[in-house]
């Protein structure tokens, strides 16, 4: 039984961790380095990659006894970095209208910062029920909510051109799947904040060089 326990979990670990390098590491690039949102997501599907890449000569040495030349681990490599960048694709530019509150909403996913739309749309894979119940704000939106205006709100568009924040629903979810997302975020390298402004939401952001201490 504790045989097949460690597997499992061993299992579960290789699974996740090229999710967790794709993420980690754009969020890695991007806060330490600055280096631009599109060129940070590039580091993690290099080093998300490199662990596929390890898993494949594996396999292939494990079944034929040899791992070929440079040459054919280089043309593999390639290879699988192209698949990386096919899973990403489809994350970085689109949310299904189910994981969104609203039309305007699932619009507003495209103005979200690169990694942060990459992190939402992995757990999107395994959490159906996600929602996005805001992104894009203005100053005046806070006060048609009957809230104070925020001067540091990572809602607003940084100087990058991307949002920064965005507000997910934990209203009606059970509290043990709504600290299972804020732990995944966290772990992720995002900045998480459980707060009730206008309804019970968890507040998910990546930091901005512009608003260091924004929320």
């Amino acid at each position: 039984m504790k045989a097949f326990l460690f597997f499992i979990i061993r299992l579960i670990f290789f699974i996740f961790l090229p999710f967790f390098l794709l993420i980690r590491v754009s969020v890695y690039l991007h806060w330490v380095h600055e280096i631009y949102p599109w060129i940070a997501i590039l580091g993690g599907i290099i080093s998300s990659a490199l662990v596929l890449l390890i898993y494949v000569l594996y396999h292939l040495y494990n079944f034929t006894g040899n791992l070929g030349n440079l040459d054919r681990v280089k043309r593999t490599y390639w290879v699988v970095i192209a698949l990386v960048l096919v899973y990403c694709a489809p994350g970085l530019l689109y949310l299904s209208a189910s994981n969104a509150k609203s039309e305007e909403v699932r619009k507003e996913f495209r103005t979200l910062h690169p990694v942060l739309r990459l992190g939402i749309s992995t757990l999107a894979l395994v959490d159906k029920n996600l929602i996005l119940t805001d992104a894009n704000r203005y100053p005046e939106d806070y006060r048609k909510m009957g809230l104070p205006t925020k001067n540091h709100s990572l809602h607003y568009k940084q100087s990058n051109g991307f949002v920064h924040a965005v507000d997910l629903r934990t209203r009606g979810k059970s509290e043990f799947r709504n600290r299972l997302v804020t732990w995944y975020f966290r772990m992720m390298g995002f900045n998480t904040l459980r707060h009730v402004g206008t309804a019970d939401h968890l507040h998910v952001s990546i930091s901005s060089h512009d608003r260091p201490r924004g929320i």
